[in-house]
C-alpha cells in the first residue's frame, strides 16, 4: 500500500481542480475517504484472511465502496437543501475519485495481491501495468525504518510532485481566469 499521508495528499490534488467552493467538510470528507480504505488492515489482528474480498486490500478497495462512502457523506454532512442536484453531483464524483485514488494508487505498488477494485460483483485482484511505488510496511514500527524511507521517496516522486504540480497548475489556471474576468 501507499502511505495513509500519501493517499491524503493526493485527495488534495482530485480536492483543489473541483470546481466548487470548498469548505471544511470537503477536504475532510476527501482526505478521511482517500485513507479509509485502509481500516480493513485491522482484519489482520481479527484473522480475517489477506485474499478474502474482507482482507486488506478487499471490499474496502472496490469502486462500491468508494460510492457508499461518497454517498454516505453527502447524506451526512451536506444535508441542506439548499444543495442542487449539479452540486451534490460534482462533491459525489470528488470524494468517489479521492476513495477511488486509495485503490489505484495501491494497484500501482510493488507488493501484495493486488486490490479488489470490483468487489462486491466480482471478486479478483488487480494491479495496473505501472507498479512504480514501493509497497509500504503495515507494521508502524516497520514503517519507521529504511524500508519506510524508501516508501516516502518512491511517494513523493510519483505521488507528492505531480500533487503540488496541479496545486502550480490550477493556481496559474485560476489567476489567468481572473484576469479575464476583469
Amino acid at each position: 500500500m501507499a502511505s495513509a499521508f500519501s493517499h491524503a495528499v493526493a485527495s488534495l490534488a482530485i480536492g483543489r481542480v473541483t470546481p466548487l467552493a470548498r469548505d471544511w467538510r470537503f477536504w475532510l470528507i476527501g482526505a478521511v475517504g482517500a485513507a479509509i480504505p485502509d481500516l480493513d488492515a485491522l482484519g489482520y489482528w481479527a484473522g480475517v484472511p489477506y485474499d478474502s474480498m474482507w482482507g486488506h486490500r478487499g471490499i474496502t478497495h472496490s469502486f462500491f465502496f468508494a460510492a457508499l462512502y461518497s454517498i454516505v457523506a453527502i447524506l451526512l454532512f451536506y444535508r441542506s437543501g439548499s444543495i442542487d442536484f449539479r452540486t451534490r453531483t460534482i462533491l459525489f464524483i470528488s470524494f468517489f475519485a479521492s476513495v477511488s485514488s486509495h485503490a489505484l494508487l495501491d494497484a500501482c505498488t510493488t507488493g501484495g495481491l493486488g486490490v479488489d477494485l470490483f468487489a462486491p460483483f466480482h471478486d479478483q485482484r488487480y494491479f495496473l501495468p505501472w507498479q512504480v511505488i514501493r509497497v509500504s510496511p503495515i507494521s508502524v514500527t516497520q514503517f519507521f525504518s529504511q524500508w519506510g524511507l524508501r516508501v516516502l521517496a518512491s511517494e513523493f516522486l510519483w505521488i507528492w510532485i505531480p500533487t503540488i504540480i496541479v496545486f502550480v497548475l490550477a493556481g496559474i489556471w485560476d489567476k489567468l481566469r481572473d484576469r479575464q474576468s476583469i
